[in-house]
């Protein structure tokens, strides 16, 4: 069964728990058949479910002969019921958040869950849950074929093979890979994993993979296997090499207040130099790439001052940016 029908199948389930659960506890001494013909569902399946509500949920139910129903023979309430206006107003906001990543697989079956769970307590009522929201963003253009077999490959660590075309190299070249994660990062999937050809840890774009094979070969997933270990201990996405490098930068004017919002690296270090107004941050990363976009995106307030490496490659985008302005740097 793959993990999109598990999902479905899970949320059918917990509907029917909370009918059947608010059929009992009505007092109107349900049947199986009753509650089969209900729910439109057979009679086996409502068996099922009534099992499963005393042995998962503990459930006091009891059959009475005399009524031809099941009732509950002490109080009892499902968690589901218990959820008070904040777990809604929580639930809501993980669905805010996920909605970044709305077209995913991911965003529809969590989704209906948390629309499912609040739904039930509010009657359909959500207005209030309005009040979070996130700003419009890209929305992920989602190989959903592609996506359902590198999630098969994870569950049984087995190794793939495709075409891939990156984004510095446009040549199509084969790939082996032992895929570790998947990472949705501002929009863009990625597959993250060993890549046998370059015999490294490697970022592939979900969608500029083509051709993708699942083959009968396994991997062992090793120990250092997600992303975060391997991008040096800095938070700017999805990029990694594989050296790292401690990064000093000094930040300007209305500049000075941004870079204090965020961590952005675990062993980051801020320093205020209130007499020469600048403030500087220091981090080590392997992530230079994101990190030269993070730099540009502020403009003449943000300055890198080490590794020489990455002080030379901001200045040559510089200058290929002054060259696209017509402009002349000295």
């Amino acid at each position: 069964m793959n993990s999109t029908k598990r999902h479905c199948d899970n949320h059918l389930m917990l509907e029917r728990l909370t009918k059947i659960h608010a059929k009992i506890k009505s007092g109107c001494f349900p049947n199986t058949k009753q509650l089969a013909f209900d729910l439109e569902i057979s009679v086996p399946t409502i068996s099922r479910d009534i099992e499963f509500l005393k042995n998962r949920f503990n459930a006091p139910i009891e059959y009475d002969a005399k009524e031809h129903g099941y009732f509950y023979s002490e109080e009892f309430n499902m968690p589901l019921s218990m959820i008070s206006s904040s777990d809604m107003l929580t639930l809501s906001s993980a669905k805010m958040l996920l909605s970044h990543y709305e077209g995913t697989p991911i965003f529809e079956e969590a989704g209906k869950i948390i629309d499912f769970l609040t739904d039930t307590q509010t009657g359909g009522r959500s207005d209030f849950l309005a009040r979070i929201a996130v700003p419009p963003s890209p929305k992920p253009i989602l190989n959903e074929k592609n996506w359902q077999t590198v999630v098969q490959a994870m569950q049984e660590n087995r190794i793939i093979e495709f075409d891939y075309n990156g984004r510095w190299n446009t040549n199509t070249i084969h790939r082996r890979v032992h895929p570790y994660q998947l990472l949705l990062d501002d929009g863009v999937c990625f597959v993250f994993g060993f890549s046998e050809e370059r015999n490294a840890v490697r970022l592939f774009s979900l969608n500029r993979i083509k051709n993708l094979a699942l083959t009968k070969d396994s991997f062992t997933l090793p120990a250092d296997f997600e992303f975060k270990a391997h991008c040096g201990g800095g938070k700017f996405g999805s990029f990694c090499a594989d050296d790292a490098d401690e990064f000093v930068i000094e930040f300007y004017d209305d500049a000075r207040a941004f870079v204090k919002d965020c961590v952005w690296a675990d062993d980051q270090r801020i320093t205020d130099y209130d007499d020469e107004n600048f403030t500087e941050i220091r981090f080590t990363s392997t992530q230079g790439l994101k990190i030269r976009e993070w730099v540009l995106s502020q403009g003449w307030n943000a300055k890198p001052i080490a590794p020489q490496w990455f002080v030379d490659d901001w200045k040559k985008a510089i200058r290929l940016m002054a060259q696209n302005a017509d402009l002349i740097i000295q």
